[in-house]
């Protein structure tokens, strides 16, 4: 008698360049509560053992889903998706009308700058999305921002895992 282990492929979450340390900690807790994968992109903005960062109350198991990478090329290099999407005021789709799959990569920004236009036009991004706010709205906080497309993406999905 035997059993079976399905391996679950969920989605990559990458911080390109994080500068707030309590933004990271919440999104460290996010992945770990949705089964994402969590990837911040050199330079940082703090330390990974910065007590802003702990102040989230993360523990080992959190920890667990982070991965950093020295720069974007060295993430691409490292990491197989199966479509990028690109978050940022300047995207011309609504993220709730992307199609998204298991394997994907959803990309952020720095909190003070958004994602640079060389990465957004670079090939390989499959789509610039945004989130939809009121007119002379400037942004979102990143972990809000995280959180509202990891769910629709992870709705999308089935909550598989859950």
């Amino acid at each position: 008698m035997g059993f079976q282990v399905e391996l679950v492929i969920m989605l990559n979450i990458v911080l390109y360049q994080p500068e707030i340390p309590p933004n990271t900690g919440n999104i460290i807790r996010l992945c770990a509560n949705t089964g994402f994968q969590l990837h911040l992109i050199e330079p940082l903005g703090f330390d990974l053992d910065d007590k802003k960062l702990r102040r989230a109350g993360l523990d080992y198991r959190e920890f667990q889903s982070l991965q950093v990478h020295s720069s974007w090329p060295t993430y691409l290099q490292n990491v197989e998706s199966t479509a990028v999407y690109a978050l940022s005021t300047k995207g011309t789709q609504c993220y709730s009308k992307a199609t998204y799959k298991p394997g994907d990569t959803l990309l952020f920004g720095p909190e003070t700058r958004g994602l640079p236009e060389e990465i957004r036009t670079q090939v390989g991004v499959t789509n610039v999305l945004r989130l939809p706010m009121q007119p002379n709205s400037r942004s979102l906080n990143l972990s809000n921002t995280v959180s509202i497309v990891a769910y629709e993406a992870w709705r999308q999905l089935g909550f598989t895992g859950s």
